[in-house]
């Protein structure tokens, strides 16, 4: 099967200026995510779509594709994935010849990932024929249960079938929930064209690690931390290119 990865980064940012460039322990953060891609075994190929040459020029630094420059009308705030990605898809068709099976979406505000997730992930896919799509998510260490809503200044449960006394019981006492977290996404690419959109009803659910994302410049402060207490193996990729510049 041809398996694509692609790594979206526009170029404007309002919370963090040139977020996807910005140096997380000296390497840009969207070349995390190209290493990721990289050292997958069942990756074929990287592309990155982006409005920005110099985004552009890092992501070829890292050997990543960037064989086109995104129109700016697909990346702008209101333009959504499903935009972008049959933009990609069209232009590999129509100039490469090229159709995936399956699109691994990397989102570069993800930086931390261990490759043998998205290798499994890969493989959780393509081995169900009922599923659409795959999303990564982990479990929430506090149960949305528990929280409330405000109606006329009195709390109330935001789900119905619990009342106020219930929302002090342990978190063990209320169903599993799990958050999306960006680690990786996975798009049968016959679903996208046919149908126009990127997930489906049918997302087969697959847990990983927390994956930490990237908002603001507090993120970034949490990230330095988490990245040099755990060097995972994405920096040796990184430290490879940083030589051969």
């Amino acid at each position: 099967m041809k398996v694509l990865a692609v790594i979206p980064a526009r170029g404007g940012s309002k919370g963090v200026p040139k977020k996807n460039i910005k140096l997380l322990e000296n390497y840009p953060l969207i070349s995390y995510s190209i290493a990721a891609a990289k050292l997958s075994e069942k990756i074929d190929k990287v592309v990155v779509t982006t409005d920005s040459e110099e985004i552009a020029n890092i992501s070829l630094q890292y050997d990543a594709e960037v064989p086109f420059l995104r129109p700016a009308k697909l990346a702008t705030d209101s333009a959504t994935d499903i935009d972008y990605m049959i933009h990609c898809l069209d232009w590999l068709e129509s100039n490469e010849n090229y159709i995936p099976d399956l699109v691994v979406l990397l989102r570069p505000t993800t930086p931390l990932r261990e490759v043998k997730y998205i290798d499994e992930a890969i493989e959780a896919l393509m081995g169900n024929d009922i599923a659409t799509s795959l999303r990564s998510s982990h479990i929430v260490s506090e149960s949305p249960f528990k929280w409330f809503s405000l109606q006329k200044g009195f709390y109330t449960p935001i789900c119905e079938n619990y009342d106020l006394e219930d929302t002090n019981k342990p978190r063990q006492k209320f169903p599993d929930v799990y958050i999306p977290n960006g680690y990786v996404d996975i798009i049968k690419t016959d679903f996208i064209t046919k149908h126009n959109s990127l997930y489906g009803n049918h997302i087969l659910g697959f847990i990983t690690p927390i994956g930490y994302e990237v908002d603001t410049s507090d993120d970034f402060d949490y990230l330095e931390f988490k990245a040099t207490k755990k060097k995972i193996n994405l920096f040796k990729y990184l430290d490879k290119i940083k030589e051969n510049k």
